[in-house]
């Protein structure tokens, strides 16, 4: 039994409040829950919110204790070259995580970095649980990938289905994916973030949008239950409802 959770993006004290409605019992940096049930965490656990850091001692050391599950988001991988001291761009919610990491001594800067490269590189690029039943995927999967691991299969679960285009705020083209495939399997996804869950077909996407105001959001397999906690983070409509329906 599984509960999978929207993109967090340092939102560390809404993430404990959905944990709690869930059901979860934290205890000395320890997660359990009575009936067994997993978190699962669909990437993006950092960026943009404001306290990235504590999501990432928390869902490493959860991830590292088999207390819950993790696949990475495109921010995740950002923040993974970040660390490993690749040149990337300070932008688009990085710059806020890094703003944190600045704030410490090198011991503490290095004791992260370490923490979440280990994290980033023990996990999955998606998740198949449930005997290959459920499919957890940050910005979703194509049903012929579902199995596969290349750098084409990288780039969709990591970015979506995206045209190489960009709008004039700089933001991608996304085709709307969920509407062009038909999966034997539920597709959990999330990365772009919408008002409501979104569900197509066998699909559903459940990043609501908590670092923009929205609500965190997280399904219960295998119920199918949708249980979210409102954000306490200011609300910005423009950057709800991203896809691009072709």
């Amino acid at each position: 039994m599984y509960d999978v959770i929207g993109d967090v993006h340092g939102c560390y004290q809404e993430m404990n409040q959905l944990l709690e409605k869930l059901g979860y019992q934290i205890e000395d940096g320890n997660i359990s829950h009575e009936k067994g049930r997993l978190p699962v965490f669909l990437g993006d656990i950092t960026d943009r919110g404001p306290n990235s850091l504590a999501v990432i001692y928390a869902v490493s050391h959860w991830v590292k204790k088999k207390q819950a599950l993790y696949c990475p988001g495109n921010h995740c991988n950002k923040l993974y070259r970040y660390f490993l001291g690749r040149k990337v761009v300070i932008s688009h919610g990085l710059e806020t995580t890094v703003a944190e990491l600045e704030a410490l001594t090198a011991k503490e800067f290095n004791h992260v970095s370490g923490l979440f490269r280990n994290l980033y590189e023990s996990s999955p690029l998606y998740l198949m649980l449930d005997e290959g039943s459920l499919v957890v995927a940050h910005a979703g999967i194509r049903p012929n990938d579902i199995g596969k691991e290349n750098k084409s299969v990288q780039t969709f679960v990591l970015y979506g289905d995206i045209t190489g285009e960009k709008h004039p705020d700089g933001r991608p083209v996304r085709r709307d994916w969920p509407s062009k495939y038909s999966y034997d399997c539920m597709v959990v996804y999330g990365h772009t973030p919408v008002i409501e869950p979104r569900q197509v077909g066998n699909t559903i996407n459940i990043d609501t949008g908590c670092v923009f105001g929205g609500k965190l959001t997280a399904l219960q397999w295998p119920e199918k239950t949708i249980i979210s906690v409102p954000s306490q983070q200011p609300f910005v409509e423009d950057k709800f409802n991203r896809i691009d329906p072709h």
